[in-house]
């Protein structure tokens, strides 16, 4: 090695006079250091090449990221029909099937009462008694009128026989004979009538019996023993046929095609829980009250064991018939500037907005009139960035919850 190397590597050249130890310590320790060099480089490398690895992963990574954001994942459902096993819930009051005030058609005093209110009572059970003497008076004056034109009735009969004798010895004349028997005629007519009003007062008399005109429970007593009752109508029992009930309710015009008679509903209360009655639709008005916009449905309600009482707030789940429209979830529909839209998807994946016409809202699901078809496989709770166009990744599809 020259002495110029020698001075480059840091290395004093060996002089002639050098000790040949020192020598060989020098070449070990250029050795020593090549072998660092070499192991620094080898680091380095490794390294780099660690670097560059790692970026190469990242950017995979990243890569995936992106693509796996900005991939749309949707859930989808399928159309309904509408009317499948769909119920309304309408408020009511029951009412019993025959409801009556009982008033009475005499005037006097009320003597006793015999039923209070939640008595059963029976057609023609007495209710009250009253008393008249002005009316017993008019009944015994009447009787005894009666009495009197029967006796002008008997004498004229008896003068009319005898003047018939008389005229066929042709004592008489037929004018006096006619006269007679016209007065016979009268005379008859004042009896029948003189019955007639005897008649009418008995009856009236029969009225200070007050009677029950149909079996069922006194729900009101409005007099007590002393009152003075007259004949302008204040009732004095209100009487309620419990069994069967009925139940009015008002049903929306949107709902009033659907309600059909001899539909079959159940009616809650809520005091009575875990308890269902099941009634029927027996008649509707078949016409829609300008003033509500609803129409009067009549439902009847058996009521054997007497647990609902007349009056009491009840929820009437009427059942609507089927309809011809399409049920969607509330969740599946895009507001937009141009319309209501719903995001129909493809085999592919591939996205089109359909416009729809909305028919009933029913909270949770809404019907559908028009737009589209039982076939098409809608997005759930579609973003409202979605175009038509745009590519979606399907998950399971979601089962459509059937109308409550």
């Amino acid at each position: 090695m020259t002495e110029q190397r020698h001075a480059n590597l840091g290395i004093h050249a060996a002089a002639p006079g050098d000790d040949p130890h020192d020598q060989l310590r020098r070449r070990q320790i250029v050795h020593r250091l090549k072998l660092v060099a070499l192991v620094v480089l080898v680091l380095l490398g490794l390294g780099a090449a660690r670097t560059v690895l790692s970026r190469a992963a990242n950017a995979r990574e990243l890569d995936a990221a992106v693509a796996e954001h900005a991939a749309i994942y949707v859930k989808t459902t399928l159309p309904q029909p509408a009317g499948a096993g769909r119920t309304v819930p309408l408020p009511g009051t029951l009412q019993g099937a025959v409801q009556a005030p009982i008033a009475a058609r005499a005037a006097g005093y009320v003597k006793s009462w015999n039923k209070d209110i939640g008595s059963r009572v029976e057609k023609g059970d007495v209710l009250a008694e009253l008393e008249a003497p002005e009316l017993d008076q008019q009944v015994s004056q009447a009787q005894a009128a009666r009495d009197q034109t029967a006796s002008t009735v008997a004498l004229a009969e008896t003068t009319v026989a005898r003047w018939d004798a008389l005229r066929k010895k042709d004592v008489v004349s037929q004018q006096d004979l006619d006269e007679r028997r016209a007065g016979l005629v009268q005379a008859r007519a004042n009896l029948a009538a003189a019955d007639a009003n005897l008649q009418r007062l008995k009856q009236l008399e029969a009225f200070k019996h007050v009677t029950a005109p149909f079996a069922g429970i006194v729900t009101r007593r409005n007099v007590d023993v002393g009152d003075l009752i007259d004949t302008s109508g204040k009732p004095l029992f209100l009487l309620s046929q419990t069994d069967p009930l009925r139940v009015y309710v008002s049903v929306p015009q949107s709902y009033a095609n659907l309600v059909k008679t001899g539909q079959a509903v159940v009616v809650t209360q809520a005091e009575l829980q875990n308890q269902q009655f099941k009634g029927q639709v027996t008649r509707t008005s078949a016409s829609i009250d300008a003033s509500t916009r609803t129409m009067q449905v009549e439902v009847s309600l058996p009521n054997k064991d007497g647990l609902l009482l007349p009056g009491a707030y009840v929820q009437v789940a009427l059942p609507l018939s089927a309809s011809a429209a399409l049920s969607v979830p509330s969740n599946a529909l895009l507001f937009r500037g141009e319309g209501t839209r719903v995001a129909v998807v493809d085999t592919r994946g591939k996205v089109t907005l359909h416009a729809v016409t909305l028919g009933r809202n029913n909270g949770s699901t809404v019907e559908i009139t028009g737009g589209l078809k039982a076939d098409d496989r809608l997005v759930l709770n579609p973003p409202d960035s979605l175009v038509d166009g745009d590519v979606v990744t399907l998950q399971a599809p979601a089962a459509a919850k059937a109308p409550a």
